[in-house]
């Protein structure tokens, strides 16, 4: 009698095992085009966006960029005017209307900061 009680739950779950699994129905994912992203800016980039903003500041000689943050479409730079080596100044990044280039995030405090008058163009697309 113990030997039955024993085959009973191994013929049950061998019994289990026999049905054949549905097949999954068949579905094709829509490709996810990538979002289109800037790449980031480096000196030369720089450079052209703060010459655009200000009038009569003085060249910019080095520059270096990064993210603002984890997600952020804005980078913050460090940068170096005229002759000067050290990267003591900070500027902040953000992408164009058309995101299609960089433009400054703040260009009335960053050009007034160097005795340079803010163009008419940086100082509508501030705001």
């Amino acid at each position: 009698m113990n030997k039955i009680a024993f085959l009973l739950p191994v013929l049950a779950l061998a019994a289990c095992g026999q049905e054949p699994a549905p097949e999954p129905a068949a579905t094709q994912a829509a490709p996810v085009a990538p979002a289109p992203t800037l790449p980031a800016p480096d000196t030369q980039d720089f450079a052209a966006a703060f010459a655009a903003a200000c009038n009569g500041g003085e060249p910019v000689n080095q520059a270096t960029c990064k993210r603002a943050g984890m997600g952020s479409p804005n980078v913050v730079c460090d940068y170096s005017l005229g002759d000067d080596e050290y990267l003591r100044h900070k500027a902040t990044l953000s992408p164009n209307a058309d995101k299609t280039g960089w433009v400054l995030a703040d260009p009335a405090n960053v050009c007034t900061e160097h005795g340079a008058e803010p163009t008419e163009t940086a100082a509508s697309e501030s705001q």
